[in-house]
């Protein structure tokens, strides 16, 4: 039913006679239209934290949820109404309810509304009979016409309206009972839920997944840190064992030098009282003794003198002071675990020092030339460890003022890689200091010559290897072949009877090319390619 013309309601009051007061209500509450063009304003919904842009009427014209009112009406009832007043009076609290009304009562206003005659009739229910109600909420009345109940709906408008709505801004819009429209705006609720279901059971899965990942998670973290503390707690005790036996090592290396200390102290104050016995013994003879008593005893005497002369002694401590941590050293595994620092009581003696490298007496311009310098201690045994200050020096020959750039490269082993890269050809003079001594071997001579020239031709057996059987081939060693062949083969005429260069004719592979490329050449040669 899309135009009712009247419709009356349990007072028998007609859609016509609501009209007048629809338009008077609907003309009292017109907005001005410079209300329209203030910027609206956005609150949070505390439920779901989405944003909602108030209407032009502020709060009180938001949604009101009837299912969440309906719900505190109801738990309110069955509380035995306690904190609820009369809907009539408002001063008294509720007894009763009126089912036909919606109306919660008090007790005098219960029996006011049995006398009357329009309400005598209505059911009116306790408060502790409602208990067992799922619905006890009140009518929903419009908000544009607060006496008027909402029973339509605006297909237009898309919204519910009361008979004084469809005869005054409403009028002529497409309108029906709530009852008859509610199965197409049902279902279209219904299809919509029935897209959004899906999204909440996968969001729930989703959910879940989440938690299960978090509370592996936890557990994951939980055993790696097990196993972090299980590593550091074993590491540690690695390391106070490694720290107990560097400090036993250190003690067994003071006690080591003072012994040798103490000994050779108590073998020079033996040579010393033996010394004093004797020049005391000697000088007081010659001052004091006659010449027949020097005489007599000169022979004890001078033989006693010449044994301490040969006695051999030094006059410098047996041992040294030089003890050393090196933190960075690998000093192998302990409970497990690799451990670093080592005690060293090694001094690198320069004189024992060794050079190593074959470009040690021979390099080329503009090549980077290198060698290798091995530190030993003063018994020859090798330091195994870096730290020295290596010093090297690479000067012209000629043109002393003019140093060659050096690196020093500390291998952490005892050894250190030295290369320099001379500009021009000629006789270098290399130094290799450490601790401005020089090392067993420097200074010494590196003659530098010209750049490598490499070989244009092949290395072979024989042209007519090498080219294929090619006729014109030719090789520089002058040997031929009949048949027409200008190049050498096993054998025949000209063949040094040994592999060479096809270019230059040399038989050592790795050297320098003679071959000019002129004219004045002997004879022209072609380069032969290996096949």
């Amino acid at each position: 039913m899309w135009n009712l013309l009247s419709l009356e309601d349990g007072s028998g009051a007609t859609l016509e006679a609501g009209a007048r007061r629809s338009s008077e209500a609907h003309s009292s509450r017109t907005e001005p239209k410079s209300r329209s063009l203030q910027p609206q304003i956005g609150i949070l919904c505390p439920v779901c934290d989405a944003q909602v842009d108030l209407p032009l009427g502020g709060v009180k014209a938001l949604t009101i949820d009837h299912l969440a009112m309906n719900d505190v009406m109801l738990q309110s009832l069955r509380g035995e109404g306690q904190g609820l007043v009369c809907d009539l009076c408002s001063d008294r609290e509720v007894e009763k309810r009126c089912q036909t009304c919606k109306a919660n009562l008090c007790h005098f206003c219960c029996q006011a509304h049995r006398r009357q005659k329009k309400t005598m009739y209505h059911s009116m229910v306790d408060l502790k009979d409602l208990k067992g109600y799922s619905r006890v909420g009140k009518p929903i009345l419009c908000p544009t016409h607060p006496a008027e109940e909402l029973r339509l709906f605006c297909e237009l408008c898309d919204q519910p309206v009361c008979r004084d709505c469809v005869v005054g801004e409403h009028r002529e819009h497409p309108y029906d009972f709530t009852s008859n429209v509610i199965h197409k705006h049902g279902d279209s609720v219904r299809e919509l839920l029935r897209g959004t279901q899906p999204h909440v059971e996968a969001l729930e899965e989703a959910l879940a997944q989440i938690k299960t990942m978090n509370s592996g998670l936890q557990e994951r973290v939980e055993a790696v840190a097990a196993d972090v503390r299980t590593f550091s707690e074993g590491y540690i005790k690695a390391i106070e064992e490694h720290r107990d036996k560097l400090l036993q090592q250190l003690d067994t290396i003071r006690v080591q030098k003072e012994n040798s200390l103490q000994l050779q102290k108590a073998q020079l104050e033996q040579l010393l009282a033996d010394m004093r016995t004797g020049v005391e013994f000697t000088e007081h003879l010659l001052t004091s003794g006659s010449d027949l008593e020097i005489l007599i005893t000169k022979g004890v005497v001078v033989e006693r003198l010449q044994k301490l002369n040969k006695v051999e002694y030094s006059s410098r401590p047996g041992v040294n002071d030089k003890i050393c941590f090196s933190p960075r050293e690998k000093a192998g595994q302990c409970r497990g675990y690799e451990v670093y620092g080592t005690i060293n009581t090694k001094e690198v003696d320069p004189a024992k020092c060794v050079l190593q490298g074959e470009d040690l007496q021979r390099a080329r311009e503009k090549q980077t030339t290198s060698f290798t310098l091995l530190c030993k201690d003063a018994s020859g045994e090798s330091l195994g460890r870096g730290g020295e200050d290596v010093q090297v020096a690479v000067v012209p020959k000629d043109k002393k003022d003019s140093p060659i750039r050096t690196v020093v490269q500390d291998n952490k082993d005892g050894s250190y890689h030295v290369s320099f890269t001379p500009k021009e050809a000629g006789v270098y003079i290399v130094w290799v200091c450490i601790r401005e001594q020089h090392v067993q071997g420097s200074p010494f001579t590196v003659t530098v010559r010209r750049k490598h020239r490499s070989h244009p031709g092949v290395f072979h057996c024989c042209t007519f290897c090498s080219s294929g059987g090619q006729k014109t081939a030719r090789c520089a060693c002058g040997g031929t072949m009949p048949g027409g062949y200008l190049g050498c083969g096993h054998g025949h005429k000209g063949h040094p009877g040994r592999p060479h260069w096809s270019c230059c004719g040399k038989f050592i592979e790795k050297s320098d090319c003679t071959y000019t490329g002129g004219q004045s050449a002997p004879r022209s040669l072609l380069r032969t390619v290996a096949l």
